[in-house]
């Protein structure tokens, strides 16, 4: 490696729990002390699952400070910072180097997308101007544009850039980067349901939904894996893939935020485009969280 991973292990992809008045701080400061109690490894803040496209500037901001202060070192906060204005992205990973996060989670630029020539000179223009590791995030089913191999590997010796979250889905895709660029930048899985195929390869965890209403079962199969139970952690991916369907019944964070309402963490509360869970859904996945006794 070319540098040290931000995190090995999970990291919680966090919902920002909200009611119609705004973001909920109450409840926000107890779900990162429940996730850093449970042992998670690394907090993911303001990323897709956190509704980070529908905060405002303002809250956006505030919701890192928050985060940063209430996380206090105690496990890497990485803030989610990425957007399709890249002047705008600069400015908000500025800020987040400049309140402690201790990585950024920058995401391929949705709508106008990019060729791949320009993600490499948008990611080299982000990676100049800030002060803490970057990751990559590839999600071309919401984005539209996804970063090809190569394009990894132009970005790899960047001392800025550290990481990816692969969430394309293409385990063929995904090595042909690991063979290109696997030593040089840590990948991460991006889907909760393709964990330990990606430890397999050389990831060094990930950056999870589940783990946010279930944060003991994600954390053994990476643990377990790390340890070197490969068979135990395949074990535990197998045996949460009907959890993992049901947070992906519906567009994320539609599910998990039904779940962590179930589990008194917040409002189930959503900001438009999205809307709550389908009844017919909800009822399914709290059958799966009280099977696995997480109710």
């Amino acid at each position: 490696m070319t540098s040290s991973p931000i995190f090995r292990g999970v990291a919680t992809a966090l919902i920002t729990p909200s009611t119609a008045d705004g973001v909920d701080y109450e409840r926000f400061g107890r779900v990162i002390d429940w996730q850093i109690e449970q042992g998670i490894n690394a907090l993911v803040i303001a990323g897709t699952t956190g509704e980070g496209t529908t905060l405002s500037d303002e809250e956006h901001r505030e919701v890192l400070k928050f985060a940063a202060d209430r996380i206090a070192g105690r496990v890497p906060m990485i803030a989610g910072t990425g957007s399709n204005d890249t002047a705008y992205a600069i400015d908000l990973s500025q800020y987040a180097c400049s309140i402690g996060a201790d990585g950024l989670l920058v995401v391929t630029p949705y709508y106008n997308k990019a060729t791949q020539k320009g993600l490499i000179a948008m990611y080299t223009a982000i990676a100049d101007a800030v002060t803490k590791p970057i990751i990559l995030y590839n999600v071309p089913s919401r984005t539209g544009v996804g970063i090809e191999p190569a394009t990894y590997a132009a970005l790899a010796d960047h001392p800025m850039i550290s990481g990816i979250k692969e969430a394309n889905g293409d385990l063929s895709k995904i090595m042909q980067t690991f063979a290109l660029v696997g030593d040089k930048l840590s990948l991460y899985s991006g889907n909760d349901d393709q964990i330990t195929p990606l430890l397999a390869m050389g990831g060094q965890g990930v950056i999870s939904v589940l783990s946010n209403c279930a944060p003991k079962q994600t954390l053994e199969i990476t643990d377990r894996f790390f340890a070197g139970d490969v068979a135990g952690s395949a074990a535990m991916q197998l045996r949460m893939l009907p959890l993992i369907k049901a947070l992906f019944s519906e567009v994320n964070p539609i599910p998990v935020k039904a779940a962590m309402a179930a589990m008194g963490f917040c409002e189930d509360y959503l900001r438009l485009p999205l809307t709550p869970m389908e009844d017919a859904h909800k009822a399914v996945l709290l059958d799966l969280m009280r099977a696995e006794g997480i109710l």
